[in-house]
């Protein structure tokens, strides 16, 4: 019986996540629920001198809120655990030694400062099997001299000893077949006894092996490392439970070359990171999709659609169709655009799909923040009129604040082309019409209509003048629309302010 899907995502907790990372889960999510297999969330964090406090809260919460479920994992416990790495020392400590004692790996005393007297020495220096003779390390002392360092509380690392000469052969789902000599890799450091933990490299494998992880599907960044991962499976004798690698193509600028990088975003006025995010290291805040209005279905149908495609032309499809349709190899090898308008059209599609209500209840927090107070009837009666003008939630109010504070001032230019001689006592008659005409758009529209015409007013003219009086500038949706929702005592105190203020 063939085993079943295991995939993880595993993030660094050393900020907040980039949307590249999104992507990523996203695609582990989608691949595990099309084949019915496990989704699992590790965190690994052995580099202690780049861990930032909050950053693995961030990266549990940005999974909960665009609904990337986790099976098993931080945050939701399993029979495989503990998943932070930097809990599990103890477990990696044996497999060090383990590939010491069979060859594999060796014990090396090198200090910064003799590497980087090597480096400049060299600027092409590798530490390989070319210059591993001339370093301070197991293979060039004797065993009582490296014995008596460790003993005596030396710092050392632990390297992979990478046999030169050997075609190392990748198998990805995405990419075929890769091949690449194993001259072209160093002796990797796989473990440091300054902080006794391992590096990414042993880790990594270690725990996918231990947490039988059957597919590894991760950015196109760790190709280079997979010939060095697929080496070390065969150093444990593990090659035949090694997962299968898929490395996903990068997420590029919007327009030119380049991997999308933070400094995209600020440039051009879009996320790179699903939530805000607070830098506890200098108190900078950047911006994220939750805050910026987004709503998670078009975040997770937008970063679908980024280097993969289901191959029948269609674009919009909820988290269930991604799931039915999503296949691994169909994933792109070329890097893939971020279409950043292309996100915002997304959103702008499941806003108008959204029931008012719910979109309502998104803006109830907007309106807090303006000191407005206003009951869900009213605001769902606001967001009916002006969702479709919007493409986030937070433009809802650059649409809609007339509604809830009359205009204290009056855009100069629509008064210099709107507000006419004649305007003030036409806005009069017009409000003597308001007081006692029943209190419903159609029944207002068809009276004032027929007022206009027995007086001969143009119909522009007058209603222009009475969208600035109510509005105080040329815009928003339908004028008796409007009115019905502000009612009739707002609808004639705006009239007679205008009338006041404008003359």
């Amino acid at each position: 019986m063939a085993q079943s899907v295991r995939v993880r995502f595993a993030p660094s907790p050393t900020g907040p996540l980039h949307i590249g990372g999104v992507r990523t889960a996203l695609y582990n999510y989608l691949f595990a629920r099309r084949m019915g297999g496990t989704m699992l969330l590790r965190i690994e964090d052995t580099d202690s001198n780049r861990f930032v406090p909050g950053a693995e809260d961030y990266i549990i919460e940005a999974m909960h809120w665009l609904g990337i479920d986790i099976d098993e994992g931080v945050g939701v416990g399993g029979n495989h655990g503990p998943y932070r790495q930097s809990e599990r020392r103890d477990i990696y400590r044996p497999y060090v030694w383990q590939l010491i004692e069979a060859g594999k790996a060796y014990v090396a005393f090198d200090s910064a400062e003799e590497l980087e007297a090597k480096r400049k020495e060299n600027g092409n220096f590798q530490y390989d099997a070319a210059t591993r003779g001339s370093m301070r390390n197991a293979l060039t002392m004797p065993a009582e001299e490296v014995k008596r360092l460790i003993d005596s509380g030396e710092r050392y690392v632990v390297r992979f000893k990478v046999e030169p000469g050997e075609d190392v052969e990748v198998d990805d789902m995405i990419r075929g077949k890769v091949i690449i000599n194993s001259s072209i890799l160093d002796d990797k450091v796989l473990y440091k006894s300054a902080d006794d933990l391992p590096t990414y490299h042993l880790a990594n494998i270690v725990d996918d092996h231990l947490m039988e992880i059957t597919h590894v599907i991760r950015g196109e960044e760790w190709l280079p490392s997979a010939p060095l991962h697929v080496l070390l499976y065969r150093a444990f004798g593990w090659a035949d439970t090694m997962p299968r690698f898929a490395h996903l193509s990068l997420l590029l600028k919007p327009e030119g070359n380049g991997k999308l990088s933070k400094r995209d975003g600020d440039r051009l006025g879009f996320p790179v990171f699903p939530l805000k995010w607070h830098n506890p290291a200098d108190g900078t805040i950047s911006s994220g999709y939750r805050e910026s209005g987004y709503l998670p279905e078009a975040v997770i149908n937008f970063l679908a659609l980024l280097g993969w495609n289901p191959g029948d032309g269609e674009e919009v499809m909820s988290m269930e169709q991604l799931i039915e349709k999503f296949q691994i190899e169909k994933c792109s090898r070329s890097g893939a655009k971020f279409d950043y308008e292309k996100g915002l059209w997304f959103n702008h599609h499941y806003l108008q799909e959204m029931a008012d209500q719910k979109v309502a209840e998104l803006f109830m927090p907007i309106l807090k923040q303006h000191q407005v107070e206003a009951d869900t009837t009213q605001v769902t009666a606001v967001v009916r009129l002006v969702k479709e003008r919007v493409n986030l939630i937070p433009e809802l109010w650059e649409q809609s604040a007339f509604f809830f504070q009359a205009p204290d001032t009056y855009d100069i230019a629509t008064v210099k082309k709107r507000w006419k001689s004649d305007s003030a006592s036409q806005m009069r008659e017009l409000g003597k019409i308001l007081e006692t005409v029943e209190w419903n758009s159609e029944v207002m529209e068809e009276t004032v209509k027929a007022w206009m015409e027995a007086k001969g007013y143009g119909m522009g003219k007058v209603m222009n003048a009475f969208r600035l009086a109510i509005v105080g500038e040329g815009k928003g949706p339908h004028m008796y629309d409007i009115i019905a929702i502000l009612g009739r005592e707002e609808t004639l105190r705006r009239i007679a302010r205008a009338v006041e203020v404008l003359g």
